[in-house]
Protein backbone atom coordinates (compact mmCIF):
# COMPACT_ATOMS: atom_id res chain seq x y z
CA UNK A 1 0.00 0.00 0.00
CA UNK A 2 1.26 3.44 -1.11
CA UNK A 3 2.52 6.17 1.44
CA UNK A 4 0.06 8.82 0.49
CA UNK A 5 1.88 11.20 3.29
CA UNK A 6 5.06 11.68 1.08
CA UNK A 7 3.07 11.57 -2.07
CA UNK A 8 2.11 14.37 -4.80
CA UNK A 9 1.13 11.99 -7.68
CA UNK A 10 4.01 9.84 -8.34
CA UNK A 11 6.30 12.57 -7.15
CA UNK A 12 7.84 12.25 -3.50
CA UNK A 13 7.75 15.03 -1.35
CA UNK A 14 7.66 15.43 2.51
CA UNK A 15 4.35 15.90 4.17
CA UNK A 16 4.43 19.94 4.32
CA UNK A 17 4.70 20.34 0.61
CA UNK A 18 2.27 17.59 -0.47
CA UNK A 19 -0.31 19.28 1.87
CA UNK A 20 0.61 22.75 0.05
CA UNK A 21 0.70 21.47 -3.05
CA UNK A 22 -2.52 19.87 -2.73
CA UNK A 23 -3.87 23.62 -1.26
CA UNK A 24 -2.76 25.20 -3.98
CA UNK A 25 -4.21 22.94 -6.81
CA UNK A 26 -7.82 23.90 -5.55
CA UNK A 27 -7.09 27.07 -4.82
CA UNK A 28 -6.13 27.45 -8.94
CA UNK A 29 -9.08 24.86 -9.92
CA UNK A 30 -12.02 26.06 -7.57
CA UNK A 31 -13.76 28.43 -10.52
CA UNK A 32 -13.82 25.39 -12.64
CA UNK A 33 -13.97 22.52 -11.06
CA UNK A 34 -17.10 21.16 -11.31
CA UNK A 35 -17.26 22.24 -15.53
CA UNK A 36 -14.12 19.87 -15.05
CA UNK A 37 -15.80 17.20 -13.84
CA UNK A 38 -18.99 17.20 -16.22
CA UNK A 39 -15.89 17.24 -18.88
CA UNK A 40 -13.64 14.33 -17.92
CA UNK A 41 -16.36 11.69 -16.81
CA UNK A 42 -18.87 13.06 -19.39
CA UNK A 43 -21.41 13.82 -16.76
CA UNK A 44 -21.54 10.46 -14.52
CA UNK A 45 -19.83 11.96 -12.05
CA UNK A 46 -23.47 13.47 -11.34
CA UNK A 47 -24.93 9.66 -11.17
CA UNK A 48 -22.35 8.69 -8.96
CA UNK A 49 -23.25 11.78 -6.50
CA UNK A 50 -26.60 11.09 -6.62
CA UNK A 51 -27.04 7.31 -6.11
CA UNK A 52 -24.40 8.38 -3.22
CA UNK A 53 -26.51 10.92 -1.17
CA UNK A 54 -29.23 8.04 -1.93
CA UNK A 55 -27.25 5.68 -0.15
CA UNK A 56 -26.67 8.33 2.56
CA UNK A 57 -30.85 8.12 3.35
CA UNK A 58 -30.44 12.16 5.06
CA UNK A 59 -33.74 12.09 7.83
CA UNK A 60 -35.08 15.27 9.51
CA UNK A 61 -33.52 16.04 12.57
CA UNK A 62 -30.02 14.80 11.59
CA UNK A 63 -26.61 16.39 11.68
CA UNK A 64 -25.08 15.50 8.35
CA UNK A 65 -21.57 16.40 7.20
CA UNK A 66 -19.77 16.51 3.84
CA UNK A 67 -16.25 16.31 4.58
CA UNK A 68 -13.91 17.82 1.63
CA UNK A 69 -17.28 18.67 0.28
CA UNK A 70 -15.83 21.94 -1.82
CA UNK A 71 -18.26 23.15 -3.66
CA UNK A 72 -21.51 21.76 -1.98
CA UNK A 73 -22.85 19.83 -4.98
CA UNK A 74 -23.10 16.47 -2.80
CA UNK A 75 -24.26 18.23 0.29
CA UNK A 76 -26.79 20.18 -1.89
CA UNK A 77 -28.49 16.67 -2.64
CA UNK A 78 -28.64 15.53 0.91
CA UNK A 79 -30.21 19.60 2.39
CA UNK A 80 -33.17 19.91 3.01
CA UNK A 81 -34.95 22.28 5.88
CA UNK A 82 -35.82 20.09 8.16
CA UNK A 83 -32.15 18.98 8.77
CA UNK A 84 -28.36 20.58 9.16
CA UNK A 85 -26.05 19.82 6.03
CA UNK A 86 -22.30 20.92 6.78
CA UNK A 87 -19.49 21.09 4.20
CA UNK A 88 -16.37 20.94 5.80
CA UNK A 89 -13.23 22.27 3.85
CA UNK A 90 -10.03 23.12 3.93
CA UNK A 91 -10.23 24.96 0.17
CA UNK A 92 -11.60 28.67 1.20
CA UNK A 93 -11.93 29.05 -2.54
CA UNK A 94 -13.99 25.99 -3.49
CA UNK A 95 -16.31 26.82 -0.33
CA UNK A 96 -16.63 30.23 -1.86
CA UNK A 97 -17.35 28.59 -5.53
CA UNK A 98 -19.82 26.66 -4.13
CA UNK A 99 -21.11 29.77 -1.67
CA UNK A 100 -21.73 32.16 -4.53
CA UNK A 101 -24.54 29.71 -6.26
CA UNK A 102 -26.45 30.59 -2.69
CA UNK A 103 -27.19 26.45 -2.20
CA UNK A 104 -30.30 26.67 0.24
CA UNK A 105 -30.28 24.77 4.02
CA UNK A 106 -26.33 23.99 3.18
CA UNK A 107 -23.81 25.67 5.93
CA UNK A 108 -20.15 26.09 5.74
CA UNK A 109 -17.52 24.86 8.03
CA UNK A 110 -13.61 25.32 7.60
CA UNK A 111 -11.82 22.47 8.75
CA UNK A 112 -9.65 19.26 7.29
CA UNK A 113 -9.73 15.71 7.76
CA UNK A 114 -7.15 14.95 9.89
CA UNK A 115 -8.54 17.73 12.62
CA UNK A 116 -12.20 18.49 12.26
CA UNK A 117 -13.67 20.81 14.11
CA UNK A 118 -16.61 18.63 15.91
CA UNK A 119 -17.62 17.91 18.76
CA UNK A 120 -17.46 14.08 19.73
CA UNK A 121 -20.37 11.71 19.37
CA UNK A 122 -21.66 14.90 17.39
CA UNK A 123 -22.75 13.45 13.65
CA UNK A 124 -25.29 11.26 12.72
CA UNK A 125 -24.15 10.90 8.94
CA UNK A 126 -20.49 11.60 7.77
CA UNK A 127 -20.03 11.32 4.15
CA UNK A 128 -16.91 12.55 1.41
CA UNK A 129 -16.79 12.22 -1.66
CA UNK A 130 -13.99 12.62 -3.77
CA UNK A 131 -11.97 13.80 -1.10
CA UNK A 132 -10.24 10.94 1.20
CA UNK A 133 -7.57 10.71 -1.40
CA UNK A 134 -6.20 14.52 -0.65
CA UNK A 135 -5.73 13.92 2.83
CA UNK A 136 -2.11 13.35 4.15
CA UNK A 137 -2.59 11.45 7.15
CA UNK A 138 -5.45 8.46 6.03
CA UNK A 139 -5.62 6.71 9.28
CA UNK A 140 -5.73 10.09 11.13
CA UNK A 141 -8.87 10.97 9.09
CA UNK A 142 -10.52 7.54 9.61
CA UNK A 143 -9.77 8.52 13.76
CA UNK A 144 -11.33 11.41 13.36
CA UNK A 145 -14.43 10.61 11.39
CA UNK A 146 -14.77 7.39 14.12
CA UNK A 147 -14.39 10.65 16.67
CA UNK A 148 -17.52 12.85 15.67
CA UNK A 149 -19.77 10.39 14.70
CA UNK A 150 -22.06 9.31 16.98
CA UNK A 151 -22.73 5.52 17.89
CA UNK A 152 -24.20 4.02 15.01
CA UNK A 153 -23.65 6.98 12.89
CA UNK A 154 -22.93 6.06 9.00
CA UNK A 155 -19.49 6.69 7.36
CA UNK A 156 -19.61 7.12 3.56
CA UNK A 157 -16.99 7.06 1.46
CA UNK A 158 -17.11 7.89 -2.71
CA UNK A 159 -13.59 7.63 -4.43
CA UNK A 160 -12.04 6.43 -7.37
CA UNK A 161 -10.86 2.90 -7.02
CA UNK A 162 -9.07 0.21 -9.21
CA UNK A 163 -11.66 -0.84 -12.51
CA UNK A 164 -12.17 -3.83 -13.49
CA UNK A 165 -9.57 -5.83 -15.70
CA UNK A 166 -11.06 -5.50 -18.80
CA UNK A 167 -11.74 -2.02 -19.37
CA UNK A 168 -8.15 -1.13 -17.10
CA UNK A 169 -5.96 -0.56 -20.59
CA UNK A 170 -8.59 2.04 -21.77
CA UNK A 171 -9.14 4.13 -18.69
CA UNK A 172 -5.66 4.21 -18.45
CA UNK A 173 -5.04 5.33 -21.93
CA UNK A 174 -8.01 7.98 -21.22
CA UNK A 175 -6.34 9.03 -17.83
CA UNK A 176 -3.39 9.46 -19.34
CA UNK A 177 -3.64 11.45 -21.77
CA UNK A 178 -6.95 12.99 -22.43
CA UNK A 179 -7.80 14.43 -18.99
CA UNK A 180 -4.43 16.31 -18.14
CA UNK A 181 -5.10 17.87 -21.79
CA UNK A 182 -8.82 18.59 -20.52
CA UNK A 183 -7.26 20.19 -17.26
CA UNK A 184 -4.86 22.17 -19.13
CA UNK A 185 -8.00 23.47 -21.90
CA UNK A 186 -11.04 24.09 -19.25
CA UNK A 187 -9.10 24.50 -15.92
CA UNK A 188 -5.90 26.22 -17.50
CA UNK A 189 -4.10 23.78 -14.60
CA UNK A 190 -2.38 20.57 -16.24
CA UNK A 191 -0.70 20.01 -13.08
CA UNK A 192 -3.76 19.66 -10.93
CA UNK A 193 -5.60 17.12 -13.43
CA UNK A 194 -2.04 15.04 -13.96
CA UNK A 195 -1.92 15.22 -10.09
CA UNK A 196 -5.89 13.29 -9.94
CA UNK A 197 -4.97 10.63 -12.11
CA UNK A 198 -1.75 9.74 -10.29
CA UNK A 199 -3.22 10.06 -7.13
CA UNK A 200 -5.64 7.92 -7.88
CA UNK A 201 -3.36 5.32 -8.62
CA UNK A 202 -1.25 5.73 -5.56
CA UNK A 203 -4.88 5.43 -3.01
CA UNK A 204 -6.09 1.84 -1.72
CA UNK A 205 -7.89 -0.67 -4.19
CA UNK A 206 -11.31 -1.26 -2.94
CA UNK A 207 -10.29 -4.59 -0.33
CA UNK A 208 -7.32 -2.50 1.23
CA UNK A 209 -9.65 0.49 2.18
CA UNK A 210 -12.30 -2.06 3.42
CA UNK A 211 -9.33 -2.81 6.18
CA UNK A 212 -8.29 0.54 6.54
CA UNK A 213 -11.81 1.19 8.02
CA UNK A 214 -12.15 -1.79 9.90
CA UNK A 215 -8.98 -1.26 11.74
CA UNK A 216 -10.45 2.33 12.07
CA UNK A 217 -12.70 0.73 14.36
CA UNK A 218 -15.58 0.58 12.25
CA UNK A 219 -18.37 -2.09 11.95
CA UNK A 220 -20.17 -3.70 8.82
CA UNK A 221 -17.99 -2.26 6.43
CA UNK A 222 -18.64 -3.04 3.15
CA UNK A 223 -18.17 -1.27 -0.73
CA UNK A 224 -20.13 -0.89 -3.99
CA UNK A 225 -18.51 -0.82 -7.27
CA UNK A 226 -19.72 2.16 -9.71
CA UNK A 227 -19.19 1.69 -13.74
CA UNK A 228 -16.99 -1.22 -13.36
CA UNK A 229 -15.33 -0.52 -10.31
CA UNK A 230 -14.02 3.10 -12.09
CA UNK A 231 -15.50 4.53 -8.76
CA UNK A 232 -16.84 3.11 -5.49
CA UNK A 233 -18.99 3.62 -2.69
CA UNK A 234 -17.45 2.45 0.60
CA UNK A 235 -20.15 2.66 3.83
CA UNK A 236 -19.65 1.54 7.62
CA UNK A 237 -21.34 2.08 11.00
CA UNK A 238 -19.53 3.36 14.23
Amino acid sequence: MSDLSRSFGFQTVDEIERERRIRRVFQAVAPRYDLMNDAMSFGIHRLWKRSFARQARPQAGQVIIDLAGGTGDVAALMAGPDRRVTVCDPSLAMMQAGQARGLPHVEWLSGSGEAIPLADNSVDTLTIAFGIRNVTHLDQALAEIQRVLKPGGRFLCLEFSRPWAPIRPFYNLFSFTVIPRLGAWIAKEPEAYTYLVESIRRFPHQREMVQLIEKAGFREVGYRNLTFGVACIHSAIK
